[in-house]
């Protein structure tokens, strides 16, 4: 831990975390093990983050969302957790979202919540996702929009709108094939 980072007492923090300068973790909060939580960070009471995530400068994770392991959050990525905010409301509904393992988001995306993000999804940097994305399914734009499908490993495998009956990079094939080895 930072000697500037906030943990606040009842914040659940796995074992080989790293919290980096000026972040903020609530009461409440659960981070698993051998993460990263980079400059800024906020982690509000109630979310949840998985194992081995990877949570770039100023995002704020807010209560309602649950990241899977191995998730990657770019820098600025924005998050949000109620579809009907406002300012004078005493109480707001919580609207969960769902981040599935190995999913990567990019570079200030905005996640509206109430979405599913499928596992090794990838969103594009700047996209503003509005709808859930499929496992794998590549999305960019504002609203995102399918573009595309990516391996387990972040490679792109198909720009076609349909679902390619293999995920696998050339790479991934050929090392489970025999044919050569995954670097």
């Amino acid at each position: 831990m930072h000697a500037t980072a906030v943990v606040e007492d009842g914040a659940r923090i796995g074992t080989g975390t790293r919290v980096w300068h000026h972040a903020h973790v609530r009461a409440g909060a659960t981070v698993g093990s051998d993460c990263v939580l980079g400059k800024n960070v906020f982690i509000d009471a109630g979310a949840v983050v998985g194992d081995r995530c990877k949570i770039q400068n100023n995002v704020s994770v807010y209560n309602g969302v649950t990241l899977g392991s191995d998730v990657f959050v770019g820098p600025g990525t924005a998050f949000t957790n109620d579809l009907r905010p406002r300012a004078s409301a005493s109480e707001w509904t919580v609207t969960p979202t769902a981040v599935r393992d190995g999913a990567s988001i990019g570079a200030n995306a905005t996640i509206v919540c109430g979405n599913v993000l499928g596992r090794f999804s990838m969103v594009a940097a700047g996209a503003v996702v509005t709808r859930d994305v499929d496992a794998h399914q590549l999305v960019a734009g504002n609203p995102a929009r399918p573009v595309g499908w990516v391996c387990a490993c972040g490679e792109v495998v198909s720009r076609d709108p349909a679902r390619p009956a293999d995920l696998r990079c050339p790479e991934h094939r050929a090392a489970s094939s025999g044919e050569g080895a995954v670097t």
